[in-house]
């Protein structure tokens, strides 16, 4: 057995399973935000159950989404020895960054934010949820960055058999995380907006009492889903520009073919999506087209799709080159026997597909369980000192 193709095939489903987590916490995060503000602002009761309601679901992915990151970090240890040994020096520096910034601050933020409900003053309580969100997109700041070293690994020198790096400004601007940046962050709005809408069109097919709440929840998400497929679409295009620059022929190999077209295709298909409920949503027919409804709770899976069809045309294309020009796929698999490589697959994949189980039967759970009572209390009460 090679071991060769098994390595990669569990870097493929780990790193997949995750990103999709990832991808809905970075949106969820921003719109829960987004939602609090507004309650802060405005002190509308229907605002505060909304950040508690949808804050609640963001909660439950990120949990989730933190053991997938964890196990996945195990297999650069486990597989790709050759990795860590080669490029360890430069690779190394952004996730040993996002590991600090997601795993302690992002976490140690958002525990003072769930325990902080009814204790901190109120603006004290958003300043924290708007640090969680700061810390996430520089989470996936770092996380790209290391991505982007992988395929044009600028920024870096040749000595003594290994990478070292010269110039970690270089690794900012690094033209392979320019406009894929963007691109991800656009992807994860689409998501966290399509999420949102798809949960509440659920309640109005079920004809819920809660109408003011779920139209508000709408609203938002239509708006984010569809400026969110914009930039997709946009950023996305950048990216073949970019391309030039350091992998022109990737877009021609066979391998990145059927993604390719499955991603472009649903990328238009979430804005046409998108941009047919914002203009119900300008005639006030929002909450009453149900056929929309319908539209709307099939295509939550939508953005996950595309964007795990957007991944595989990223590191498809790279092959079989692990850092680009650099560092073959095949030189950076650990010495160990195929059967070793194949358990830690079949033990990891299952992991994650009892995680990917559990994170959906408890988001449902709360999902279809609609907000808290109206009863709740409108305002966050203070404790005095704090």
């Amino acid at each position: 057995m090679d071991a060769l193709p098994v390595a990669r095939l569990q870097f493929a489903t780990t790193t997949s399973f995750h990103f999709l987590f990832v991808l809905l916490t970075l949106g969820l995060v921003t719109m829960v935000a987004v939602m609090q503000t507004r309650a802060a602002v405005g002190g509308k009761p229907e605002l505060l159950r909304m950040t508690r309601y949808w804050g609640r679901l963001y909660v439950i992915n990120y949990a989730l989404g933190i053991v997938t990151g964890i196990v996945m970090e195990f297999q650069f240890g486990l597989t790709w020895t050759g990795l860590s040994a080669f490029a360890g020096d430069v690779f190394g520096a952004p996730l040993a960054i996002e590991t600090l910034v997601a795993f302690f601050l992002e976490s140690t933020f958002l525990g003072l934010w769930i325990f902080g409900f009814g204790r901190l003053r109120k603006w004290l309580h958003l300043a924290l949820i708007w640090l969680v969100t700061l810390t996430a997109y520089a989470s996936a700041l770092f996380i790209m960055l290391a991505n982007s070293f992988l395929q044009n690994p600028v920024g870096s020198r040749l000595e003594g058999g290994t990478l070292h790096l010269d110039d970690f400004g270089a690794l900012l601007s690094n033209p392979a995380l320019v406009a894929s940046l963007p691109h991800v962050v656009s992807a994860a709005l689409v998501t966290g907006g399509f999420f949102v809408v798809g949960v509440s069109a659920y309640h109005f097919l079920k004809r819920t009492a809660e109408v003011e709440f779920f139209r508000r929840s709408m609203r938002l998400g239509v708006v984010t889903a569809l400026v969110g497929s914009i930039f997709v679409v946009n950023q996305g295009f950048a990216q073949f520009g970019q391309l030039k620059m350091y992998q022109p022929d990737k877009l021609h190999e066979a391998a990145v073919g059927a993604p390719l077209g499955v991603m472009i295709t649903l990328g238009f298909a979430m804005f046409l999506c998108a941009l047919l409920g914002t203009l119900l949503l300008f005639r006030n027919w929002l909450t009453k087209a149900r056929f929309l409804h319908y539209l709307m709770v099939a295509a939550i899976p939508l953005p996950f799709v595309a964007s795990i069809m957007g991944w595989l045309v990223r590191e498809l294309g790279r092959q079989p080159w692990l850092v680009w020009g650099k560092l073959r796929t095949a030189d950076a698999v650990a010495d160990v026997p195929a059967g070793q490589i194949l358990f830690s697959f079949i033990a990891f994949s299952l992991l994650f597909a009892a995680l990917a189980v559990a994170d959906w039967v408890l988001m449902a759970r709360v999902a279809k369980r609609g907000p808290d009572p109206v009863d709740e209390p409108a305002e966050l009460p203070v404790l005095s000192g704090v």
